[in-house]
């Protein structure tokens, strides 16, 4: 079990009653919980469409399509953000190891962790709750 997200000061602030009105019970565990899918099992691990990937909790837009790659770990991977506007970090020191945890800077949801093991030309994994994101398709794709 995640822990519950703190009442942080985000720009796009909801009680409990509307974030659970407003996600899926998985979404709301993921995003307002810190909890996670299981590997292989959420939206967009093996999505290839084009288009951007957006928070499901607030709609802002997180990644794009073509930082996407199969990193093999059952999760959605890519190697940036949109930047910092899109995505804040935080140490996560849970479950006995040094993390990085990311999160929706503009809602505080809980997104995943990145880590330093991926591809050229960052070298960055943000390793990604499907559940936590909705792929907008560009138009005509």
């Amino acid at each position: 079990m995640g822990k519950k997200r703190e009442n942080e000061n985000w720009a796009i602030q909801k009680s409990d009653e509307d974030w659970r009105a407003h996600l899926t019970p998985e979404q709301y565990h993921i995003t307002r919980e810190a909890g996670t899918e299981r590997a292989f099992s959420g939206e967009n691990w093996d999505s290839k469409g084009a288009g951007i990937y957006h928070c499901v909790c607030c709609d802002t837009a997180l990644f794009a399509s073509d930082t996407k790659f199969d990193s093999g770990t059952g999760w959605p991977s890519f190697f940036q953000s949109l930047g910092a506007d899109a995505v804040a970090e935080r140490s996560d020191n849970s479950l006995f190891m040094k993390r990085t945890e990311i999160l929706c800077n503009q809602c505080g949801a809980h997104l995943g962790h990145v880590f330093p093991d991926g591809p050229a030309p960052t070298g960055q994994r943000y390793c990604m709750n499907g559940g936590a994101l909705k792929l907008k398709p560009k138009d005509g794709a």
